[in-house]
């Protein structure tokens, strides 16, 4: 792919614009990248439904589940550095994990929501990571691992975690995320918010269900007590309420599933990096085994607690190919734009981030104004459609 064309640009902006005019936007920006470069920087409206405070270019926002792609990078470069393939036992790194008939369960399995791990029998809350990690320990699978896939909503920052600790000595992933990226890279991201940040961040604010979307299958699911959607959106239990997710006590811990917070300038100069073979400023920061990882599909099948096709490489989403053989091998859908190869994570109520190699370009999106379910929607989907249009 050429420079993106200015049309494209163009169009991309007037979608974004007319977000605020036509879809509910409140406040969102847009930073896209390519070969290294910003080249379309988006940021309006107001961080609080009064109006009385703009959103900027660099105001903060949570992200939620977008944080899991930064999470899994950490994990993948931890094990590669310590000489783990992910067709290796987890135990073998944390023994502890053999817990529940988990002896043979691999890494791979993790990182690509098919270990049955994505719900806890123990009702250990969300705030006591060790209570957490404990519970994970004796948790025995949901399913065979490695025979179904079922999205692992919260449990997956948790493993991410303790993983990358045992693995490195890390006092945490969001750390050890700091430590490689986060400050070498002058990146506007977290996962664990230090205090000083506190003021910059804008509060989220829920999404309205409408008769339509509450026909989803996801949505009811999720609305239903006991199903495997439920458990696995509230286990870890706790944060139950947006309110919660507009506190410090939330942005703080690093939560590696959906704690992260940052800008889209932020998150989008990280898949920047990912987009141009893993270097930043003359520096290696991925190995190009790790980038590999991301781009090669682990699983694809109707997800479990999604409701939907989804597909994974090692931590992260891609778009899922449609299995009709008259397709000729195409996307089910373009979160990710038209490549093959591009990979990235969506965030519960609309945030969306990828990079795209085969094209150099890097994309990310967030906003305060949520709408429902987990996967992106219009608002951010149709300035990704005309971005390649």
């Amino acid at each position: 792919m050429a420079a993106v064309s200015q049309s494209a640009l163009h169009a991309a902006t007037r979608w974004f614009d007319e977000n605020f005019q036509t879809r509910g936007e409140l406040g969102a920006s847009v930073s896209v990248w390519q070969n290294g470069v910003e080249i379309l920087s988006l940021s309006h409206g107001v961080r609080d439904r009064q109006g009385a405070r703009p959103w900027e270019r660099d105001t903060l926002v949570p992200v939620f589940s977008a944080t899991k792609a930064p999470a899994a990078v950490c994990c993948l470069l931890a094990l590669h550095e310590a000489g783990f393939p992910l067709d290796c036992p987890v135990a073998e790194a944390w023994p502890e994990f053999v817990g529940g008939g988990k002896s043979r369960m691999h890494f791979a399995h993790l990182l690509s929501h098919t270990s049955g791990l994505c719900a806890l029998d123990e009702k250990a809350p969300i705030y006591n990571y060790d209570a957490v990690i404990q519970a994970l320990e004796m948790q025995p699978p949901l399913w065979e691992p490695g025979t179904r896939q079922g999205y692992h909503a919260r449990t997956f920052g948790f493993l991410m975690d303790e993983i990358v600790r045992r693995v490195t000595g890390a006092d945490s992933l969001g750390q050890f995320f700091r430590d490689t990226f986060g400050d070498p890279m002058n990146l506007d991201f977290w996962i664990g918010l230090p205090e000083q940040q506190w003021p910059r961040v804008s509060p989220v604010h829920p999404g309205k269900i409408s008769i339509a979307s509450g026909d989803q299958p996801f949505l009811k699911a999720w609305n239903t007590s006991g199903t495997l959607t439920q458990r696995a959106f509230s286990s870890p239990f706790g944060l139950s309420s947006i309110s919660e997710y507009n506190q410090s006590a939330f942005w703080s811990p690093g939560y590696a599933s959906m704690g992260g917070v940052g800008s889209a300038r932020g998150l989008g100069k990280f898949y920047a990096m990912l987009a141009q073979g893993g270097s930043w400023g003359g520096a290696r920061l991925v190995p190009a085994a790790v980038l590999a990882q991301l781009q090669h599909t682990l699983s694809q099948e109707e997800d479990a607690v999604l409701l939907t096709p989804a597909a994974f490489a090692a931590g992260v989403m891609q778009d899922p190919l449609d299995p009709d053989p008259e397709s000729g091998g195409g996307k089910l859908r373009r979160h990710f734009g038209p490549s093959l190869s591009a990979f990235g994570h969506p965030g519960a109520g609309g945030s969306l981030a990828f990079a795209d190699p085969e094209n150099g370009l890097a994309f990310a999106y967030v906003m305060n104004q949520m709408e429902a379910g987990p996967m992106p929607g219009a608002k951010v989907l149709g300035i990704v459609e005309r971005l390649y249009a």
